[in-house]
């Protein structure tokens, strides 16, 4: 018999497994868990099931949240699977990664007066059923004879090759690594992300007729024009690889390093081990300069590859990080130190040119900026000096001009991201773009939202 509404608001939101925190400080293993089949069908009963569901206008890819969730609740897991697959190419990896907190699960009404529906957790659990349980892939539309290739593999550039793949129309995507899945396997720790999961979720694409081709660097290999002349529809989805450095003294220092060269010779090039060919220092006292999830990421890396003193330096105080409150929190229990409202001023080394400290300032904040968030303003007389021997720089990432450097037909705004029109058309006809290279430095689910919706505007202008 079905639960009442009463009952359900009786349920209380069911916690994800995971790893204690001082033995997942040491490892590369994936923190959370997942849910088992029973906690699954509990957290899905506490879904109300409502008529206007605000939680899908939440998600950038608009997944039907709550059909899939009645689903699960029913114990109807192939159903679950099919209807998020549905809508979802990767669900396995928004599952794990996408903010859903400030997204769907902020629509929540249950969030009114309580905790949300755990909608990431549950769409997690699904997408692993889907995939530990071969279910089956998505039915794709009659081949239409029309070619479209994709310029990077990371979320974006992948779901657009496979809505586009569905769609009917002949995919090759072009990846400047040796590893197809862009910032999900050079950015994301194996410990948030495990590399299987992102290999798994590109097989399934493969068998959609997604054809991948590595070792690709549009801008030297191949140039936009050539794409252009050998498919009927380009989309460039390269992201914003190019870091941004602190501009102090002492940051060419060995020891230095920006967040993007630590995060993917460690997850991408196997550098955590010491016979990789791709190395990297291991710091026993790291600081990590930001305080985004990127920056999280380092200084959790640099946690488990042996630093007895792992740090984040970061300008502002603990409310206004801009990382997931979930990875704050796991920061947290693993051991990290938060020095909060200090910015750097200078990275100090020793004669032979290694890094030795961190010279910062204690900041205040003051009226807030263009951004709305209140301006750092430095506190006079407050300098101090953080030990280290490895300093990171996640502070953020603009466009890489490797690709646009090379085709002046396509106009780009003051910060060199590509110009888009409202159906994601760049200056040159039948060339789309999306995600960072669009909108600047962003996250996993809106550049996988502008692959959604790209390849439907891709789509309708292929039948023109």
């Amino acid at each position: 018999m079905p639960m009442s509404p009463k009952e359900r608001m009786a349920i209380q939101r069911q916690n994800v497994p995971a790893q204690d925190a001082l033995v997942r400080a040491g490892n590369f293993n994936e923190v959370n868990l997942g849910y088992s089949v029973e906690l699954a069908q509990m957290e899905a009963e506490r879904c109300l099931q409502c008529k206007n569901a605000k939680c899908i206008v939440g998600c950038p890819v608009t997944v039907n949240i709550p059909r899939f969730i009645d689903f699960v609740a029913k114990g109807d897991l192939k159903s679950a699977a099919d209807s998020l697959m549905a809508d979802n190419c990767l669900p396995a990896v928004t599952g794990r990664v996408c903010p859903q907190e400030s997204q769907c699960e902020a629509q929540c009404v249950r969030g009114v007066k309580g905790s949300s529906v755990a909608i990431g957790a549950l769409e997690r659990f699904v997408a692993d059923w889907a995939r530990e349980n071969n279910a089956a892939d998505s039915v794709c539309a009659p081949r239409s004879g029309k070619t479209v290739a994709v310029v990077g593999s990371g979320p974006g550039g992948l779901t657009a090759a496979g809505e586009l793949a569905r769609l009917g129309h002949d995919v090759t995507v072009f990846e400047a690594f040796h590893t197809p899945g862009g910032v999900l396997v050079y950015g994301i720790p194996e410990f948030r992300l495990p590399k299987d999961i992102v290999a798994k979720e590109v097989e399934r694409l493969q068998r959609l007729g997604v054809m991948i081709q590595v070792n690709a660097i549009v801008g030297r290999t191949f140039s936009v024009a050539d794409l252009r002349h050998d498919f009927d529809a380009v989309f460039i989805a390269v992201g914003a690889g190019l870091p941004q450095f602190m501009n102090v003294p002492g940051e060419n220092l060995k020891g230095v390093y920006s967040a993007n060269e630590y995060l993917t010779r460690v997850n991408l090039m196997g550098a955590w081990d010491t016979s990789a060919r791709t190395p990297v220092l291991k710091g026993k006292r790291v600081v990590v300069v930001g305080g985004g999830n990127v920056a999280m990421d380092a200084v959790r890396t640099g946690k488990r590859l042996g630093a007895t003193d792992a740090v984040i330096a970061y300008r502002r105080g603990k409310e206004e990080l801009p990382a997931r409150l979930e990875e704050v929190h796991h920061a947290e229990e693993e051991g990290i130190r938060f020095e909060l409202l200090v910015a750097p001023l200078r990275v100090l080394g020793n004669p032979e040119g290694w890094v030795t400290g961190l010279e910062c300032q204690r900041m205040r904040l003051g009226e807030p900026d263009a951004t709305g968030r209140r301006k750092p303003e430095p506190v006079p007389g407050s300098e101090f000096t953080i030990d280290c021997d490895l300093v990171v720089s996640a502070i953020g990432t603009r466009a890489n001009p490797l690709l646009t450097q090379t085709c002046p037909d396509l106009k780009l705004n003051k910060y060199g991201n590509v110009v888009v029109d409202q159906d994601l058309m760049s200056s040159i006809p039948g060339v789309f773009a999306g995600g960072d290279i669009v909108r600047g430095a962003a996250t996993v689910i809106l550049a996988m939202g502008d692959g959604k919706t790209a390849a439907k505007r891709i789509d309708a202008w292929l039948k023109r």
